[in-house]
């Protein structure tokens, strides 16, 4: 079932009151989505059916991010007051300490959320933080390159790029492995979401300093790459590995920075499995 909440964050300047869109189907412990910046909560449908069978599943916009509103004036789109305002809407849903896991920017807000003792499980899908300096300029370039397209192009081209599958791996290769294998539907959406996201430009020159240097104790933490991943390059995982040395960091074949559309199948049990950890580790 697909709605927005309201609800109200702390803030050094008072409480302010925002709302999400978010997504809800399914039955079992809560599991909450978290997508990449300019993206949108649909991005996880590949892999929700499955999912949905043995978890609660929440798909949420980010905030300035596809169905979600921009932050109020005065609160800035960087780790922290994301991290609080994710913390305030599984308060709003009666979310104590869900299972969390997400995709690029998801992946950070997932493992900082789980590092503030926020979640029961983390599993984070190529996230980011854990790049070079020149390794973090190159994806910036990317992203903000795609932005610009994406901005420039009129919605009918946007659909009549869409349809054939060569103007799918043009829109969607930077991301995905198999760009073929995405909906011309869905490359339609995700470019508008991308082109009309309030919140990316703040967001990306937040990220500018951001790197994830703390290890995460007491809950399971499963860390997933894709072997073709062209945005933030495999060997970062390795890095995220010596970060979070109790982590379990497994290898996607063939995916790439998105690989929920790349592989539905194995994304769904590599998220299953990392939140399974948790009931095995439960006295």
């Amino acid at each position: 079932m697909s709605s927005t909440v309201s609800f109200t964050v702390p803030t050094p300047h008072g409480p302010r009151v925002m709302s999400l869109a978010h997504t809800r189907v399914g039955a079992g412990e809560p599991l909450v989505l978290l997508h990449g910046i300019g993206h949108h909560r649909q991005v996880w449908d590949p892999v929700v059916p499955v999912l949905a069978v043995e978890r609660d599943v929440i798909c949420v916009d980010l905030p300035g991010c596809g169905e979600s509103p921009a932050l109020p004036d005065g609160l800035t789109h960087d780790l922290p007051t994301t991290t609080a305002v994710l913390a305030a809407l599984f308060e709003a849903l009666g979310l104590e300490r869900p299972h969390v896991a997400g995709n690029s920017l998801g992946g950070l807000l997932a493992l900082a959320l789980g590092r503030d003792g926020l979640a029961r499980s983390v599993t984070a899908l190529s996230p980011a933080g854990f790049w070079s300096q020149a390794e973090r300029r190159y994806a910036f370039t990317v992203l903000m390159a795609m932005r610009q397209i994406a901005r420039r192009m009129p919605p009918p081209v946007v659909q009549a790029l869409a349809r054939p599958a060569v103007g799918r791996t043009l829109l969607t290769s930077a991301i995905y492995a198999r760009p073929a294998r995405r909906s011309p539907e869905a490359v339609v959406a995700e470019t508008l979401a991308l082109a009309r996201a309030q919140g990316f430009t703040e967001t990306l020159r937040s990220g500018r300093d951001v790197r994830f240097t703390d290890d995460i104790t007491g809950i399971p933490v499963t860390v997933a790459w894709g072997s073709r991943d062209r945005l933030l390059v495999p060997r970062q995982g390795v890095r995220a590995k010596y970060i979070l040395p109790r982590a379990r960091l497994v290898r996607l074949p063939g995916c790439g920075h998105v690989p929920m559309n790349d592989d539905p199948a194995l994304v769904a049990r590599v998220l299953l499995d990392g939140s399974r950890s948790a009931a095995r580790r439960t006295p």
